[in-house]
């Protein structure tokens, strides 16, 4: 089974060597075809603390690394993309 990649943007780095990073996905609602943004916070694993609030990044699914983090950071998303 392949790793899901997410993408989305930092919003919290208060703990040591995690980002807390919301991701938001947008899809039409079945009944009412209106467009529906949700949102979710995901906690990653981020060595180098290197990422800072308002960073746009992507993560990746891991192996657990505590009780809440089942991700890892993998790049910084340009702004081209």
């Amino acid at each position: 089974m392949p790793k899901r990649i997410l993408s989305g943007t930092v919003t919290s780095t208060a703990n040591a060597q995690t980002v807390t990073v919301s991701v938001e996905r947008r899809f039409k609602h079945p009944v009412l075809q209106k467009t529906i943004r949700k949102s979710k916070k995901y906690r990653a694993h981020d060595e180098a603390e290197k990422f800072q609030v308002g960073d746009m990044v992507r993560i990746i699914e891991c192996a657990p690394k505590s009780k809440t983090k089942r991700w890892e950071v993998v790049v910084e998303e340009t702004a081209a993309n």
